[in-house]
């Protein structure tokens, strides 16, 4: 039996001695490697962190003491440590362990995280909440140096030196979030001068001062102020200090008998601390030392090569169609300009990056400021695409409003991961931005059926004088082929796809595809279905919608996204603002509750958005009797869970 398969709670791993320690991040690191090779997940991250987990679960009493990992996506080793090793192989998979720290999983997982830089508020609430309990507890935030380049971070840190209040924090410093990370603060963390040579200089030189008789110890307090003058120059301590934190780094975060060493002596302070350890992401695993970013959030790979195990598909991701896209556009409007925060790669903008460095922007993890930056670079005349994922868009919510919308500012929002995304679970589904962004004035709002409707959306996105939100999914697109000179899209226009006289079916977005799908098997039972591919969710096409309502008695909305407040809720309230009531609607979207991890194509047939659940859902419709009036609104249904 290995070390860790000894391991059921943190109290087995401070039975250990230092030299099994040091053998047993080789086993987690084994076990992480093996479980992500097969499931997908957060590598590089989690790898990185072994060292620091093992030491803060050795020196404090969890879940007594309180623990929370920013982000959590390099929260795999503490999950193998707190009694979640028999059920590690279950990662990301539906119905298994979350990728994330998820508080309702694990008492040992204090906060439940997902989206970055909310640790150190979290761990000061924590803390002011244990006093007025008169229970004294540790709280620890461990927050990545990507994770600092968001000012939510900052906020915390001016409460924290203000309460001065017994609140540790650990900055684990790799150089990178999921890409290379970008602004004055990584230049400030990645000066090189060794703490140690800092704080032996220090100890040697104050003891010097403090021996010269009678005037010894005014010398020191003089040579004291301009030390730490000096010293602003040359290590990252300033900045923290500045928010009365004591700091103390940067030390290796892989040299695990120094990190127990001076967490244990920290552990022995009252005030705010921040300790600063650096990192290896990817660290003993070769492939994702070479290559961090790939590595961050990977999915199933051949573990002695790194190569992918996916089958290989000649049809690119939506993403990948945007990006290249956007090069192409660029290449005739000099106006153009590209914003995202902190992932270049990830919403498939590294091209343009290259291409066009200077019109290219990355913000760091940052969505607040990426928004007014872009509003800004709007007033002026230009034409920024921010590109930001539905779920991490949320954050920035204020700045749409006030910023944008209220001036009617040409800002393109390219919202990537809209809809269910998968394994990354409740934290990162894209199903509420159709509805936080449907009541804004101003906004237009659209969501393409294919890859070459997303090019012509665009397009008609840049040309428009307005705010825009362009919805589209993770995943490979459909396979059409692009058009050479995409045409514009006028402004509400929906397309009809079939013509039938049973039922309409109103899909946004991935559910066409679908859509039409299920219209070919209902046809083949006889009902007989006209499918709409309305492409704009506002302005909806008010005109062709209730004509063809007006005419065909039953109706179906399907969407990915949330049902309060989303697609199916905008064309009832046209109905409603028009003084019409269809005999019977059916509403097809997402329940009023956090979706779970799993596949795509698992939740989607789960939640019936998929061809068959929308066959379910239209025979049910058309098979219920119609209600006599065929006037009473009450004759609504909303199928957003799964069904017997």
């Amino acid at each position: 039996m290995g070390l860790l398969e000894k391991i059921k709670s943190p109290d087995d791993l401070k039975k250990m001695s230092r030299a099994e320690l040091r053998f047993l991040t080789k086993e987690i690191r084994e076990k992480i490697v093996d479980v992500v090779s097969k499931n997908g997940g957060h590598l590089a991250s989690s790898l990185g962190a072994v060292e620091l987990t093992v030491a803060i679960h050795y020196v404090f009493d969890t879940p007594d003491d309180k623990v929370i990992w920013d982000v959590g996506h390099q929260s795999y080793a503490h999950k193998l440590l707190t009694g979640r090793n028999s059920r590690f192989d279950t990662l990301r998979r539906h119905g298994g362990i979350s990728g994330f720290t998820k508080s309702s999983e694990s008492a040992y997982d204090t906060f439940t995280t997902g989206h970055s830089s909310t640790s150190i508020s979290a761990a000061l609430g924590i803390v002011c909440a244990k006093q007025l309990m008169k229970q004294s507890r540790k709280v620890v935030a461990v927050i990545g140096d990507g994770s600092m380049t968001a000012g939510m971070a900052y906020e915390a840190m001016n409460q924290a030196g203000d309460l001065h209040k017994d609140l540790i924090v650990i900055l684990n410093d790799n150089d990178m979030s999921i890409s290379k990370n970008v602004g004055a603060l990584s230049s400030l963390l990645s000066r090189t001068l060794s703490g140690q040579r800092l704080q032996q200089w220090r100890k040697d030189f104050g003891e010097f001062l403090r021996s010269l008789p009678g005037i010894g110890d005014n010398i020191y307090n003089w040579a004291k102020r301009s030390e730490e003058s000096f010293k602003t120059f040359i290590t990252p301590g300033m900045l923290f200090e500045a928010f009365n934190f004591d700091y103390f780094g940067p030390i290796n975060g892989h040299n695990l008998n120094h990190l127990i060493s001076i967490l244990n002596n920290i552990k022995q302070l009252d005030e705010p601390v921040l300790l600063h350890v650096t990192t290896k992401k990817g660290k003993g695993y070769p492939q994702a030392e070479k290559n961090p970013v790939y590595f961050h959030g990977v999915g199933c790979f051949d573990r002695k090569t790194g190569s992918s195990t996916a089958p290989k598909c000649q049809t690119p991701a939506f993403t990948k169609i945007f990006g290249d896209f956007m090069v192409r556009m660029a290449a005739k409007n000099d106006k153009l300009v590209a914003v995202t925060a902190a992932m270049p790669e990830g919403t498939g903008l590294s091209e343009f990056a290259k291409t066009y460095p200077d019109r290219f922007f990355d913000v760091g993890i940052a969505e607040q400021h990426g928004v007014t930056f872009a509003a800004g670079m709007a007033s002026e005349g230009y034409k920024p695409v921010v590109a930001i994922y539905s779920t991490f868009l949320q954050r920035a919510y204020d700045q749409i409003v006030h910023d944008v919308c209220i001036e009617k500012l040409p800002v393109v929002f390219a919202v990537d991961r809209a809809g269910l995304v998968g394994e990354d679970g409740p934290t990162h589904h894209g199903q509420f931005d159709v509805s936080y962004l449907r009541c804004l004035p101003n906004m237009t709002i659209m969501a393409p059926k294919d890859e070459n409707e997303l090019c012509r959306m665009l397009y008609t996105a840049v040309e428009h004088d307005g705010p825009v939100s362009i919805r589209y999914p993770r995943g490979t697109a459909v396979g059409v082929a692009l058009d050479e000179s995409p045409e514009l899209i006028p402004i509400g226009k929906a397309e009809r796809l079939t013509q039938g006289d049973d039922l309409l079916i109103l899909a946004i977005g991935t559910m066409v595809e679908q859509a039409v799908s299920a219209q070919e098997q209902l046809e083949a039972g006889a009902i007989r279905a006209t499918v709409v591919n309305c492409r704009f969710i506002k302005p909806l096409d008010d005109t062709l919608l209730l004509n063809l309502a007006r005419r065909i008695p039953c109706i179906l909305t399907v969407e990915e996204n949330a049902l309060s407040g989303g697609f199916g809720s905008a064309v009832l309230e046209m109905f409603s603002d028009n003084r019409f009531a269809p005999e019977k609607f059916c509403r097809l979207g997402l329940p009023d509750s956090f979706i779970e991890h799993g596949s795509q194509s698992v939740l989607r047939a789960k939640y019936g958005l998929d061809a068959q659940g929308i066959v379910k859902a239209a025979e049910q419709l058309v098979a219920d009797n119609p209600n006599p009036s065929g006037q009473n609104m009450s004759n609504l249904l909303n199928f957003s869970s799964k069904r017997p």
